[in-house]
């Protein structure tokens, strides 16, 4: 594993990690408008990751086949989505905001029930930043290393207000700054795993690279529909997600173009 790929796979952990350390930067609670803002720059970049950075890529992979090079596009979405549904009704977790837990029964604290809700958000991005790095390494699959790290890059920064999301709460419901900082931090530590597993299995997943691809942006399209748009959109102040969702779309967009 190059020195390349190892960076690749913990620049977005670091991005929960630095997001995570704002708890020690900020007294006070997260203020609403700020929420929104970052709820809706989390859900423009995951939904431009999804499209630019694999969904176009899946689709391109079968051009050979004509008007079904769409298909393992639209069986791997639906795929990915039905997996993050099912994950979500068996996990037990519990949404910034509310205090009725979802998913099965259990005695789980309202602390280890917020990271598992957080947990649940960053498999899909693992396993984006794991195929894209796998396709780059497979060559003539239409992503680059430019392109695999690009991804790995905004995640990253969606990542920063995703850590900062989790911690901040956690230190208003009465932990420690270092401890919602470390449940903060390590609710991302799912990312490199996600993706280390996806690239060892690399040579088993490559003949259904496409499916691979538009697996992870369906389950990404899941987090943003199911959890994060109706999150930003709730009460007042959703203009200002409206406005984080444009500027996280076009960063992304911006950021896989160049760098692909």
């Amino acid at each position: 594993m190059t020195t390349t790929l190892i960076i690749g796979l913990l620049i977005p952990f670091l991005g929960t990690v630095f997001g995570s350390a704002f708890v020690f930067l900020m007294k006070e609670e997260m203020s609403v408008r700020l929420q929104k803002s970052l709820l809706g720059f989390t859900s423009g970049v995951m939904v431009a990751a999804s499209v630019w950075s694999l969904l176009i890529p899946a689709m391109e992979m079968g051009e050979s086949s004509g008007k079904w090079a769409v298909v393992p596009a639209a069986v791997g979405l639906l795929m990915g989505m039905g997996f993050l549904l099912l994950i979500d009704e068996l996990t037990p977790h519990l949404h910034i905001g509310t205090d009725k837990p979802e998913g099965m029964r259990s005695h789980l604290s309202k602390t280890a029930m917020l990271a598992l809700a957080v947990t649940i958000h960053n498999l899909p991005e693992g396993m984006t930043v794991g195929v894209v790095f796998a396709g780059a390494d497979s060559g003539g699959m239409n992503i680059s290393f430019a392109n695999a790290v690009a991804v790995a890059v905004g995640i990253a920064i969606q990542n920063v207000p995703e850590g900062a999301i989790i911690s901040m709460p956690m230190r208003a419901a009465g932990n420690s700054r270092w401890r919602s900082f470390i449940i903060g931090s390590l609710s991302g530590a799912i990312e490199p795993v996600g993706a280390i597993t996806v690239i060892l299995l690399a040579s088993v997943l490559m003949p259904v690279l496409p499916y691979i691809l538009a697996f992870a942006a369906g389950a990404m399209l899941y987090v943003v529909v199911e959890e994060l748009i109706p999150e930003a959109s709730a009460g007042q102040h959703s203009n200002l997600s409206t406005i984080g969702f444009a500027i996280g779309f076009v960063l992304m967009m911006v950021l896989d173009v160049v760098m692909g």
